[in-house]
């Protein structure tokens, strides 16, 4: 009787501490997985291939108005950093140069886009018909290929 009597009061107490244990588990719900990685800038990509003999001519306007317009909206803060990169072209048609804009993230790069025009004409002294002028002239030394935008991926965890 008194094994009975003693199972009868464990059942009662396990009957008691089964919603407590389940609550204990809920609470205790798994973390999602830490990222190893997490979004960083994003960059403005134009691949270029400049016509035959007439590299020199190119980097000049880049070593020139370019760096100057891109220095003008580093200091207005709206860039954080320029690159220009050189490599081999693999075919008549294909890029011999990359010209690179780093932007903090896709939304301040597109809420600046009217400030950056402004800043890059004021640093260039250019009104359209210059701007015009200018398109037309590089066009007769390069090609631009394409543009693409990319996101730097930083590979650590995210920072809290």
């Amino acid at each position: 009787m008194m094994k009975k009597t003693t199972i009868a009061i464990l059942l009662v107490c396990v009957a008691l501490l089964l919603p407590t244990l389940g609550l204990a588990q809920a609470k205790a719900a798994p973390t999602p997985p830490v990222r190893p990685f997490h979004d960083g800038p994003v960059w403005t990509i134009t691949f270029v291939h400049t016509k035959p003999g007439l590299g020199l001519k190119y980097m000049e306007y880049l070593a020139t108005e370019w760096k100057k317009e891109q220095e003008a909206l580093k200091k207005a803060g709206l860039i954080l950093d320029y690159k220009v990169i050189g490599a081999e072209s693999h075919s008549p048609n294909d890029w011999d140069l990359m010209l690179m804009t780093e932007y903090k993230d896709l939304a301040t790069m597109e809420a600046n886009e009217d400030k950056m025009e402004a800043v890059a004409m004021q640093a260039l002294d250019l009104n359209d018909q210059k701007m015009i002028q200018g398109y037309q002239e590089r066009s007769s030394w390069r090609e631009i290929i394409g543009d693409r935008l990319a996101r730097e991926i930083i590979l650590e965890p995210k920072a809290k």
